[in-house]
Order: C-alpha cells, then structure tokens, then sequence
C-alpha cells in the first residue's frame, strides 16, 4: 500500500544570510526577481502595484513571470498569509499553496518551504508533487547561491526550452 502523502510536501536549505534578508527575498518584488523570477508584481487589494522594496502583505494579489518562458506562461495568486519576520504563505494556482518559513539553525538560517493541498490525482502526482519539487529544489539552490555568492544559476534564454534552471 501506498502511504506516501503526494497532497504535500517540505525542503529545506540552509543559506548565510541573516532572516530579514531572505525574507525580503519572498516579500519584495526586489527580492523576487533577483534569485526566482523575471517579473514579480505586488499589488495592493485596491489594485495599486507595490514598490519594488516594499513588502506585500496578506491579502496582496501577484502576478510571476519566469525567465526562459513567454509572457503567457505566468502564475496570479494571493498572498494568503505573512508575517513581516519569518512567515510567507501564498496561493500557488491548481498546484495548491506555498507556505515559507525562516528559522535560525547553527548560525545559518533555514528557508523551509512546504507546498501542500497538490491534487493526488495523476496529473497533479506529475506536474505538481514531482514537478514543482524539482522546480524548488532548484529555485531555493539559486537563492543560496545568490546570498552567499553572488552566481545566478537561472536560463534566461527564452530559446532553451526544458532546462532545469528555467
């Protein structure tokens, strides 16, 4: 019998950085573009796009855009809760929710990020448990890589299509 729970799952990286850093890394669309995507857009419920620096809250709608994909391959959601020090959870389309969480762990701080509510048919099991977890594992070793180095691993060509890192 399979008791695997494909409905979520939960990793971990450490990074050297200090909390605040990395949890402006979630909450600003700075922080966003700079280690996960091409475009994040904030905006505010009454329809106002957040400042590049300014930190979205619970309620704020976005709008992501990746490097290596077209326009139209984009994601809207909600942030559905933060807590402006080390929580940061958000609507993730049909792949369910993302909740962030920052803590500090033998002088590193861990970035855990557990997205849960993937539909355990097929087609989410594929696209959404496998998926995304490799999408992740991915995106939160270019974040590492970012604060503690400075190397960006992202494909940012548009023409290099089924890369790992896009």
């Amino acid at each position: 019998m399979d008791d695997y729970d494909w409905s979520r799952f939960t990793i971990s990286i450490n990074v050297k950085a200090p909390t605040e850093n990395l949890y402006n890394a979630w909450a600003t669309r700075f922080g966003m573009e700079l280690w996960f995507l091409r475009l994040c857009e904030y905006q505010k419920q009454n329809g106002e796009i957040i400042s590049s620096n300014n930190l979205a809250v619970t309620g704020d709608k976005y709008k992501w855009l990746w490097h290596g994909w077209p326009d139209d391959v984009n994601e809207l959601g909600e942030i559905l809760d933060c807590n402006g020090v080390d929580l940061f959870k958000f609507s993730f389309g049909k792949a369910g929710s993302c909740t962030v969480r920052l803590k500090q762990e033998e002088g590193d701080t861990i970035v855990e990020l557990t997205q849960q509510q993937i539909p355990v048919d097929e087609a989410g099991r594929q696209k959404f448990h496998l998926g995304c977890k490799t999408g992740w594992t991915f995106y939160l070793a270019n974040l590492k890589s970012i604060y503690e180095g400075g190397i960006d691993l992202r494909n940012k060509n548009v023409k290099l299509q089924g890369m790992l890192n896009s």
